[in-house]
């Protein structure tokens, strides 16, 4: 077993006309650990997740993933890469145009890797992994739920038991026992693949519950990363502020005066 974390962050740096959002990000994952981002709102947490999966190239640093740098990857290389992460977009991103089935198989249906059949079965498979009935399937994500409808978006990012699990407010939008529910449920299906988990969330306690070990972004850097059962008495001042609610502290919060 190598010594080395399984996702390691070195200086991660993306700049955007007049500002570096991430200005010099440094972050290590342990394989099979569940990590869990927090932040406030434009801090850059939904960035960094997309400068790991390569949807927007960083200006500079490293996202070294099994002992490699992934940054710099292209062609089949960079596709054998994403091939390995899941990625749980913000709101679910579902496609109304298919059916569920047809969403948690999207990969595969597009890249031609299974046909239908395969691909269908494989999806239901899928679907009853994170709790949802067979017949759910052939169902268009307006007829579900929105619990539902994150869980189909775990299943789709699941799909091919990933390596790396990205997932970006994995329980936005949905009531405290049902955020419960989702969130335990990922954690289970982090502990039954394997795999290793960055996940954005702003409620705390979901963070607490989903996370093993919790790191704050801020002002462009990792300014405190810790045990998840810690981060309440974290002994740092932006994050005390950030976990407690508190309008009072070091982290300014403009508002346009009226």
């Amino acid at each position: 077993m190598s010594d080395r974390p399984f996702l390691q962050i070195a200086g991660l740096r993306k700049h955007f006309p007049g500002k570096y959002v991430l200005e010099s990000v440094d972050l290590s994952v342990e394989q099979g650990q569940s990590m869990v981002l927090i932040g406030t709102s434009g801090s850059g947490k939904t960035l960094l997740l997309k400068c790991l999966l390569g949807l927007i190239r960083p200006d500079a640093g490293k996202v070294i993933v099994a002992g490699e740098d992934t940054v710099p990857l292209k062609g089949k290389e960079r596709d054998a890469f994403i091939a390995k992460t899941g990625m749980l977009f913000q709101r679910s991103g579902l496609f109304d145009s298919l059916t569920t089935w047809e969403n948690v198989a999207f990969r595969s249906i597009q890249d031609g890797s299974l046909d239908r059949t395969m691909a269908r079965a494989k999806a239901i498979d899928k679907l009853v992994m994170v709790g949802l009935d067979p017949h759910v399937a052939d169902l268009s994500p307006s007829e579900l739920s929105g619990g539902m409808q994150k869980r189909v978006g775990v299943a789709r990012a699941v799909f091919d038991d990933p390596e790396l699990l990205l997932l970006d407010e994995p329980t936005a939008g949905l009531d405290p026992i049902m955020s419960n529910v989702i969130n335990d449920m990922i954690l289970d299906l982090v502990r039954q693949l394997g795999c290793t988990a960055i996940s954005i969330d702003s409620d705390m306690a979901g963070a607490q519950r989903l996370g093993d070990r919790i790191a704050m972004l801020h002002d462009g850097h990792i300014i405190w990363e810790g045990a998840a059962d810690t981060v309440l008495e974290s002994g740092n001042d932006y994050v005390d502020q950030f976990v407690h609610s508190r309008a009072e502290g070091p982290i300014d919060m403009p508002v346009a005066a009226l």
